[in-house]
């Protein structure tokens, strides 16, 4: 069966009586080079455990069933539990599991499907209603090697920012907090049935096995982080004050510590300059 034939993917759909949920952002693959690059990119082999998010009608997951040696595929739609059973037979390394798995314990999940792979990774075409959260949990999850995702161009664009662009903010931190991103190449919207309205991005991340910057108190840095990216057009100085709801002088003298300006804007500082606010923010409020 070809996963990628626009008419097999409508007769096996017919079928098995699926219909497309916009709800769910489902788009199916119909270009057989996406899936077989996407998987190449992967770095797979032999001794790796690969946890797919969203398989659709199964074209990536086939092709990663060929070069890992397990397949835990993530979906949440049951309607696409006929297809899959159908399109991904003689796969006996591919495992899939009916849930949401933003509510899914991934470590927990690893430890359950993966545990005799020496690696795990992600690697997956993921719906376009769930990839910042989908993302944010696996970058945090802290049991896979590498991220290898197709998702929106403007969200890899955003996760790739350096300091000081327009895409750089809050997300861009937390995901390079925790990868190392690129992108690797781009889909246009005629690779998908239905095709969407946005070209996609495959973004491979490898993820960090230490923070970029050392920092006293992560759960302090990423609340100035966000204070600083909620009020963008503000200064650094005054979203600290509002956002963190500290006063005037303490978010001058934190600043001042770290040599910025007061009238800086959060989007200025490098993930390495929050790191060291954070701590300043906290000596300052210390008293040290």
């Amino acid at each position: 069966m070809n996963l990628t034939d626009v008419h097999e993917i409508r007769q096996l759909l017919d079928r098995t009586g699926f219909r497309f949920s916009k709800a769910m952002g489902q788009n199916f693959l119909r270009a057989a080079w996406v899936p077989r690059r996407i998987a190449e990119e992967a770095g797979l082999d032999g001794d790796t455990g690969v946890l797919e998010i969203g398989p659709g009608v199964g074209c990536l997951t086939v092709e990663l069933s060929r070069r890992a040696k397990r397949v835990l595929s993530v979906e949440l739609d049951r309607g696409l539990q006929p297809v899959l059973a159908e399109s991904l037979k003689g796969c006996e390394n591919v495992t899939v599991q009916f849930a949401d798995v933003l509510r899914l314990d991934l470590p927990a999940l690893v430890r359950e499907h993966l545990a005799d792979c020496k690696k795990a990774v992600v690697c997956a075409n993921l719906p376009y209603n769930i990839t910042s959260p989908a993302l944010a949990a696996l970058a945090e999850a802290g049991c896979f090697s590498q991220l290898t995702v197709m998702i929106q161009r403007e969200v890899a664009k955003r996760i790739c920012a350096p300091a000081g662009c327009g895409e750089y903010g809050a997300f861009t931190v937390l995901m390079q907090w925790h990868c190392c991103p690129e992108i690797l190449f781009d889909v246009p919207p005629d690779c998908f049935i239905p095709a969407p309205k946005v070209t996609s991005s495959v973004v491979r991340m490898s993820c960090r096995t230490a923070p970029p910057a050392a920092v006293q108190n992560e759960r302090a840095m990423f609340a100035l982080v966000r204070a600083a990216f909620n009020q963008r057009r503000k200064t650094l100085c005054n979203a600290m004050v509002h956002g963190l709801g500290l006063d005037r002088d303490t978010a001058l003298a934190a600043l001042e510590r770290c040599g910025l300006d007061a009238r800086i804007r959060g989007e200025a500082l490098s993930i390495a300059e929050f790191a060291a606010l954070s701590d300043a923010v906290e000596a300052v409020s210390s008293g040290g």
